[in-house]
């Protein structure tokens, strides 16, 4: 179940490098990481729920890509007010 779910993006320069859709608390550490799609790591807790999911390439970010993720991992799919800042990015 997704709760406190936001989105924080990292800059450079004022450059996007990278985006993080915390699906959980970020206190929760990631034991393990799976590429789930071209551009999006899925992290997961010690007991296997997912936690979080990269996006390694915010230039090609896709919400149906990142969907159907959601999907695989049995979670209600992003909205585009979701991720919206990374979409005007």
């Amino acid at each position: 179940m997704m709760r406190n779910k936001y989105l924080h993006l990292s800059y450079s320069n004022g450059k996007l490098l990278a985006g993080y859709l915390y699906l959980e608390d970020p206190s929760i550490k990631s034991v393990r990481s799976r590429e789930a799609e071209a551009g999006l790591v899925v992290d997961f807790a010690a007991d296997g729920h997912p936690i979080g999911i990269e996006i390694t390439s915010p230039a090609q970010f896709s919400l149906d890509a990142l969907n159907r993720v959601m999907a695989s991992l049995n979670l209600a799919p992003a909205s585009p007010t979701d991720v919206a800042p990374l979409i005007a990015a």
